[in-house]
């Protein structure tokens, strides 16, 4: 069974149940603009899930393109890729969990024809808030009993291990949905539920776990080293945030994902995703251009340890062979969809992408231009199911010919360069990996990876230092530009600096989680703040935010900061521009806090330059002048303080 006939068959399936099929959305999202792409099925259907009525009724399938940039450096393994299709369908307020349940084991034991005693499934163990998702495992007994498998439910312990449990429970950071993540970082009125999520085992038999570097931990469906495969998800939204805990919702909603890549894995019962059939072309023209074969050594997942230091001799081919064609795959699928090659946004990634594909080619001998053919045996490969593949077919490989064509020109010069650095008794500095990307184009992470096979780690906040330095040279004949927004740092100005603040965060009580700050513009004046929201605010909803603001004026609130590591900073809640231009302090970040003690949580987390005032009783009467649109999705607020 090919991956296309996965596809069709998983589409008709639940078109026969009443589904309407609809078509897959753009690698960039539209009227979204907190993320770059699309990296998951569910994102397009965000709006109908929390509420809006979807054209097409009430049950939807599709097959949506996605794409992870923050995936790129996991690839090299046998199961993670950049690019990937989700397989989705969705219950608007229609079915519910035994439907979908049914449904699912269905489709995977009958349609697909996987043996039900190497399925395993995890459900939400509940907490103080919520309760243990009994009703699921109900459900997934009574399928897995219709052919004659028990299906003991167990709550996993690392201790104890798996006991001989095929329905696992897992606390919230493993089967609870939402988009503010788990139940106590949710905000009131946000929706979220449980999920059930599915797994194939390849066999213990393979002796994954023992191969991999999770060899010391206990072994279990969630297990990192490659033995057990996520091939779907069921999130099952029932519950809303409110002041006290939770409340079911009016109408609960199903959402389905399911990697297609990680589904053909199983029916082909290989756990290498590179072996699939939708890498043979591609595969084919690499093999041919380097001389040499694709192995699938190395199997077992690669532990961070391992990522430190690249595989060598026949472990490293299979490491680059696999960047190569998930790399060339996702800048195929991007190109197509209007993303080329640059030094920004979107471009960057396509660039990147394009760039390591090239650099590990030549570390397995491939000769010759090879990007457009690679490029070219993807979009034979997928043009029945994406059309407007082959309608920029020229185009594609036009774009990442012509980008292999300017990395190769400096990248032989680069690399002269760069060993002329291990020549020398220091080690390779920041500095030197600046002036590698202001000389040859040699991105950060291409000349962390070569340093790192020489056993050298290169301080990124120096380099970071230097091109920050290099902007605002880039920056200096732009005269009427503010420094961060900011047109002075006048006692006025300060004010309302620190009002955004407060303003942001009331924003994201009001509207929610997703609400980001896309910009600001302050004088002496007024306050201009744009900030992520799909569509135009009501009164009310302004009115709310501006009492909120005025009554942490009210309150008086410190306003201090500290200096952390990114990691801290993300633990203790803050939000903002983490790896932009304040992560230029040794590695650390500058994050202002507004109240909080000891006793009480702080009402503002932010990543910030500054400067603020030293406490929010100095700012006056906080009022909105006008609210209206700035681009798609992006709304705009100017507000003053009396």
């Amino acid at each position: 069974m090919t991956t296309h006939e996965i596809r069709q068959k998983y589409l008709d399936f639940f078109v026969f149940r009443g589904h309407k099929l609809v078509p897959s959305a753009s690698l960039l999202p539209e009227n979204d603009p907190t993320t770059l792409f699309t990296g998951s099925g569910m994102q397009p259907m965000v709006p109908y899930l929390l509420g809006e009525t979807h054209p097409k009724g009430t049950r939807i399938v599709d097959a949506q393109k996605c794409f992870r940039s923050q995936d790129i450096d996991e690839v090299g393994d046998n199961r993670h890729t950049t690019f990937f299709e989700m397989l989705g369908n969705w219950s608007l307020g229609d079915y519910f969990k035994k439907e979908q349940v049914a449904w699912m084991f269905e489709f995977l034991t009958h349609e697909l024809r996987l043996d039900p005693y190497r399925l395993y499934v995890t459900v939400f163990r509940g907490n103080a808030q919520v309760p243990r998702d009994e009703e699921t495992v109900g459900y997934w007994k009574d399928a897995f009993a219709s052919v004659g498998v028990s299906a003991k439910d167990v709550d996993f312990s690392k201790r104890d291990g798996m006991q001989g449990g095929r329905i696992f429970y897992y606390d919230e950071k493993k089967n609870w949905w939402s988009r503010s993540g788990s139940p106590e970082k949710m905000p009131v009125g946000e929706p979220g539920g449980p999920d059930s999520e599915m797994f194939w085992d390849f066999g213990i038999e393979r002796g994954l776990h023992e191969k991999s570097a999770f060899a010391k931990d206990v072994c279990h469906v969630n297990c990192d080293c490659g033995r057990f495969a996520e091939i779907g998800n069921n999130v099952f939204m029932q519950y809303k945030k409110t002041a006290t805990g939770f409340e079911l919702l009016p109408k609960a909603n199903v959402d389905f994902g399911g990697g297609l890549e990680r589904l053909a894995s199983a029916v082909l019962d290989d756990p290498d995703m590179f072996l699939i059939d939708v890498f043979h072309l591609a595969r084919e023209v690499i093999e041919q251009k380097s001389n040499t074969t694709y192995s699938s050594l190395g199997h077992a997942s690669l532990g961070i340890a391992q990522r430190a230091s690249r595989p060598t001799g026949e472990a490293h081919r299979s490491y680059a062979f696999r960047v190569i064609l998930d790399h060339l795959r996702a800048a195929t699928f991007l190109v197509a969809d209007g993303v080329f090659p640059s030094n920004k946004d979107q471009g960057y990634y396509v660039r990147r992408l394009i760039r390591r594909a090239v650099r590990f080619a030549n570390t397995i001998g491939v000769q010759g231009a090879f990007c457009g053919a690679v490029a070219q045996a993807y979009v034979r490969e997928y043009t029945a199911a994406y059309p407007e593949l082959a309608e920029k077919e020229k185009t594609i490989i036009e774009e990442l010919t012509k980008e292999e064509t300017k990395f190769k020109a400096s990248l032989g010069k680069g690399l002269k360069e760069f060993e002329k650095l291990f020549t020398r008794s220091s080690a390779v500095s920041g500095v030197d990996a600046f002036n590698l990307y202001q000389s040859y184009g040699f991105p950060w992470e291409l000349t962390e990876e070569l340093a790192r096979e020489h056993g050298q780690k290169i301080d990124r906040a120096v380099f970071q230092s230097e091109f920050s330095k290099h902007q605002d040279l880039s920056r200096s004949g732009s005269g009427q530009k503010f420094a961060g927004g900011l047109a002075d740092h006048s006692d006025k100005v300060v004010r309302l600096h620190t009002a955004t603040h407060l303003l942001h965060q009331a924003l994201r009580s009001v509207l929610g989680s997703h609400v980001q700050q896309k910009g600001s513009n302050i004088t002496p004046e007024r306050l201009r703040f744009d900030f992520s929201h799909p569509q135009k605010m009501t009164d009310d909803e302004k009115q709310r935010v501006e009492a909120i603001v005025n009554e942490q004026i009210k309150k008086d609130l410190p306003v201090h900061f500290e200096i952390l590591d990114l990691d801290e900073a993300k633990r203790r809640g803050a939000i903002g521009l983490f790896e932009d231009k304040y992560a230029q302090l040794g590695g650390k970040i500058k994050v202002y806090f507004i109240g909080g003690d000891v006793s009480v949580e702080s009402f503002s987390r932010e990543v910030c330059g500054g400067p603020h005032v030293e406490k929010t009783g100095e700012l006056g009467r906080f009022k909105i002048q006008k609210e209206e649109a700035v681009a798609s999705g992006v709304r705009r607020i100017k507000a003053v303080l009396d």
